[in-house]
């Protein structure tokens, strides 16, 4: 079996795909592209990809079949999903369902880039947990576990409910390991609204990118995390405590809670 291409995008329209290629291959991917989903599903079957790119919306087959055969053929190789922004709740079900992250078309080079790069760092630490003596037990590469209490948005954000009403939102510490070194992170201003699939914060790294914190619940929020503003190192030291982001009330627990993943499914990595 021989690796043709680190990137394989999947979409019906002719003019994301010309994009994407143009993108990615500008920062030194080799990328395959198809308009038939019949047909990335024959390319998963003798070809291996670090990354696939997959629209949600396409004739057929949808990216969510889509992401159920890439699960089954090819475990290791992180799924993005784009999507348009009226199909949000969509993409959180990707997500759920295990897309790792999501690109809202339209979207900017910037946007594509730093998803791309999230999903190749991923790969390779899939692959470095993979390869370690201890497997996927190993946790000096695991860092800190995910509270069994809490609950997940992919493999980013985190929420966890609090007595009273409220809910903590923060980042996991696998999206700490692969958007590279934090240099400074942009929170919304309490009583702003979050929306659950939807950047509430960005962080920036010192390699120039932007990456956007989804939002695991719909709320107001009541407080910011002061701290990690002056001090963003505590977001990949101690995500779960001390370097949440906000404290929030949210507006729909009992329906978007259901769409998220327990941490306490183990398989955060």
């Amino acid at each position: 079996m021989q690796q043709t291409a680190d990137i394989l995008v999947v979409d019906d329209e002719q003019v994301i795909l010309d994009a994407v290629k143009k993108i990615c291959t500008a920062e030194a991917f080799r990328v395959t592209c198809t308009a038939e989903a019949h047909e990335a599903e024959r390319m998963l079957e003798g070809e291996i990809f670090l990354v696939m790119l997959c629209d949600i919306m396409m004739p057929q087959m949808d990216g969510f079949q889509l992401l159920e055969v890439a699960r089954r053929r090819a475990p290791m190789m992180p799924v993005v999903m784009m999507t348009g922004f009226s199909t949000v709740e969509n993409a959180v079900r990707s997500l759920r369902d295990g897309a790792i992250d999501f690109v809202p078309k339209p979207f900017t080079s910037d946007e594509l880039v730093s998803a791309v790069r999230r999903a190749a760092r991923l790969r390779s630490h899939r692959e470095d947990i993979q390869s370690s003596p201890a497997g996927r037990g190993d946790t000096s590469l695991l860092v800190v576990p995910c509270p069994p209490k809490y609950v997940r948005l992919g493999y980013a954000s985190w929420v966890s409910l609090q007595e009273g009403g409220t809910a903590l939102i923060g980042v996991s510490h696998l999206f700490t390991r692969v958007i590279d070194s934090a240099g400074s992170i942009e929170l919304q201003d309490p009583n702003s609204e979050v929306v659950q699939g939807t950047a509430c914060a960005q962080v920036r790294t010192t390699d120039g990118l932007s990456h956007p914190v989804l939002a695991p619940v719909s709320g107001r929020i009541v407080e910011t995390n002061s701290g990690i503003a002056t001090s963003v190192s505590s977001i990949e030291k101690d995500p779960y405590f001390s370097g949440w982001l906000y404290r929030v009330i949210p507006s729909d627990v009992d329906y978007e809670v259901p769409q998220l993943t327990p941490c306490s499914s183990g398989d955060l990595y």
